[in-house]
């Protein structure tokens, strides 16, 4: 990771036995090891919100993109002349009628169930609410105000 090779640790592992001796050693070992571990944690921990954010921001910039697209077929569609619909021609006997397309019926839709009557109570008239007043400044309800 940090181009040590395997002669360079050991002579660091003699070193730190000599300067801590065998009693100490196995200690500063273990913090060391718990040290390196925390490290590598929040440096995994910060490249994957990294990544998440870089991720989040590509999502945003292609959802902006497709609300672009959208409002630019939007407008193309306003813009360009759009063609009219054929008007249905009815054969009657001989004759060939043509029938404009707001006379043609809609297509047959399926009757809706008429809603459930519900016996209405009478309502009585409310009259409207009085309007907020201000105190009178003599009020004895009130805390006094401060100066």
């Amino acid at each position: 990771m940090f181009g040590i090779s395997f002669s360079e640790l050991l002579l660091v592992g003699l070193v730190a036995l000599l300067v801590l001796g065998p009693e100490r050693l196995p200690g500063a070992a273990r913090t060391a090891g718990l040290w390196v571990g925390r490290l590598k944690r929040s440096f995994n921990a910060i490249k994957q919100e990294v990544e998440r954010e870089i991720g989040a921001d590509e999502i945003r910039r292609q959802l902006h993109n497709e609300h672009i697209l959208s409002l630019e077929q939007e407008a193309r569609k306003i813009f360009t002349p759009t063609q009219q619909e054929p008007t249905p021609v009815e054969h009657v006997g001989e004759q060939t009628i043509q029938t404009p397309a707001a006379a043609v019926p809609p297509a047959a839709a399926p009757i809706a169930e008429p809603a459930p009557v519900v016996a209405a109570m009478p309502v009585e008239p409310v009259a409207p609410a009085a309007a907020p007043t201000t105190p009178a400044p003599t009020d004895t309800t009130l805390p006094p105000r401060a100066p």
